[in-house]
């Protein structure tokens, strides 16, 4: 790569980063999809904006980007997997994944065959790409409160999976692709390389991944930084072993963060968040490499039949989502927002990549009818998004806004506290279980702050008394929607080393003006050990 080349792609990694970061505010309340803005971004830079980016199917740049964002899709969405979860609503998973996934691929499938007369193969391929759900689309739903309980669980669980039930069809599609007959052998060790070699390599790096981390752990510790990294680590070594032994290092990463998963290690939560960051990254770098023009190929698709194509393809999903869960004791509005929200996004562009960069005959004619698809849903589910939010701020009254308080000078903790033996009270951010219990004995206004994991909270049946549950990532908006006191003590508590997720709540709300938020040292178990009130988990 020369290096005007590499100054360029940096630049672009650097712009989508910087980016990213700053609207991500914006994003969030407003409902706009962020797909759409990185995709806007990519057309800027384009052949018909700038002209500084111009990358066609053929490129090293994209084979790479795409193949890294769709490992690390499948690795995070099977480390964010909550199995417990999925147990308690086993039905819902059912019922997404059979009914909803495969039936919805099997129609789009059909529909291909009938209306754009492509042979069974390719449309098979586009079928399942068509039946995968947008992640960064369905992240801002998941994360409004608003939405059902049940339809929450059911987008998590489809989203969560559906693509690992996918990646299979297309990859055994590619093989009777090529016009030819694959032999009986061809097809033992397609069989081999998808269920027992790519998933073997990735639940043995998986398990290697963990035991190695808990040693180190125990023995030196490890920093919380690298720790992030770590995820990565995995993701990528999981990859590189399946393809190694020529599996499918895609199901290999799918099958490391399930092993994590299953296994239920204690990790601290910048594990999941930082991998899960990173993939939303690339996903994004992904999208203004396709925004450049490539996806914009599949505007001149729009007439005739796949114009028609791409509207039933957005008609019958819900069509066929209100017929699989008609089984499911689920209220009516849950079942049509699931129904709804099936957007096709990324993910079915990088599964169809799969085709093309495999060297599939139709392999760009179905990047383009996918395009097209995806162009659709982004306007039509985004825009549904961005109503919603409309409608909720109109029925959200505003706060009332507390009166201006003058800020102390500094966080320190009252002179009461002083005189605790062998604690550093001067610490801005971080509070002991004995600090707290002189607070409480002086009759100090003291809020604790339920900040754990879902999965770690699930595990327990109590809670510090008078706890508030605050969503991690939504801690300040959560606070504020509850109306805590801003002159109270605030003790935000967790399960993880070393306070991560406490301590970044508890800075994040001293920032909104929260002066005495504090992350307790020892989170949950510092508060049980020392003898401080319980009560049944609400």
């Amino acid at each position: 790569m020369a290096p005007a080349e590499l100054a360029n792609a940096l630049a672009l990694v650097g712009v989508v980063i910087l980016i990213a970061a700053l609207l991500s505010g914006l994003v969030e309340r407003s409902g706009v999809p962020q797909v759409a803005i990185f995709l806007a971004l990519g057309a800027a830079l384009g052949p018909a904006g700038l002209g500084a980016l111009d990358v066609g199917l053929d490129s090293p740049a994209l084979h790479i980007v795409a193949t890294l964002s769709l490992a690390l899709i499948l690795f995070t969405d099977a480390l964010g997997l909550d199995l417990r979860e999925a147990r308690r609503h086993r039905v819902l998973a059912l019922l997404a994944l059979g009914p909803g996934t495969l039936l919805s691929a099997a129609l789009f499938a059909a529909l291909a065959v009938w209306l754009l007369d492509l042979a069974l193969p390719a449309a098979a391929i586009l079928g399942a790409a068509l039946a995968s759900t947008d992640p960064v689309l369905l992240k801002g739903l998941l994360s409004r409160p608003e939405l059902p309980a049940s339809a929450r669980h059911a987008l998590r669980l489809e989203s969560g999976l559906n693509d690992v039930v996918l990646l299979p069809i297309v990859l055994v599609a590619l093989v009777f692709a090529g016009g030819a007959e694959p032999g009986a052998a061809a097809v033992a060790k397609l069989g081999l390389d998808l269920f027992l070699l790519g998933p073997g390599a990735g639940v043995l790096v998986g398990l290697f991944g963990l035991a190695t981390l808990d040693l180190m752990r125990r023995r030196v510790g490890v920093r919380r930084d690298y720790e992030s990294l770590y995820s990565l680590g995995i993701a990528f070594a999981a990859f590189a072993a399946a393809e190694a032994v020529h599996g499918s290092g895609f199901l290999a990463a799918f099958a490391a963060g399930l092993t994590i998963a299953l296994f239920d290690v204690e990790l601290c939560d910048c594990f999941k968040e930082y991998g899960e960051t990173t993939a939303e990254l690339a996903l994004l770098l992904t999208f203004v490499l396709l925004g450049g023009s490539l996806i914009w190929s599949g505007i001149p698709l729009a007439t005739g039949e796949t114009l028609l194509f791409a509207v039933l393809v957005l008609v019958a999903r819900p069509l066929v989502y209100l017929a699989a869960f008609a089984p499911a004791r689920i209220e009516r509005p849950a079942r049509l927002m699931v129904a709804w929200f099936g957007p096709r996004g990324l993910s079915s562009l990088l599964l169809v990549l799969l085709a093309v960069f495999a060297g599939a005959e139709q392999g760009p004619e179905l990047f383009r009818i996918t395009s097209l698809v995806v162009l659709l849903s982004i306007l039509v589910h985004g825009g549904s998004l961005v109503w919603m939010g409309r409608g909720r701020a109109r029925a959200t009254p505003a706060p009332a806004v507390a009166p201006a308080v003058a800020p102390a000078p500094t966080l320190a903790p009252p002179p009461a506290l002083g005189s605790t033996a062998n604690v550093a009270t001067a610490d801005p951010v971080l509070v002991s279980a004995a600090e707290l219990s002189a607070l409480l004995a002086s009759g100090a206004p003291v809020v604790p702050l339920d900040v754990r994991r879902d999965e770690a909270r699930a595990e327990s049946s109590f809670q510090a008394t008078g706890s508030r549950r605050l969503a991690p990532q939504l801690a300040v908006a959560d606070a504020r929607r509850l109306g805590l006191p801003s002159d109270a003590w605030l003790a935000a508590y967790c399960t993880c080393p070393r306070e991560e997720t406490s301590e970044r709540v508890a800075r994040d709300l001293q920032r909104a003006g929260f002066a005495r938020a504090r992350a307790l040292v020892g989170g949950f178990d510092a508060w049980r050990a020392a003898g401080l009130p319980l009560e049944p988990k609400a």
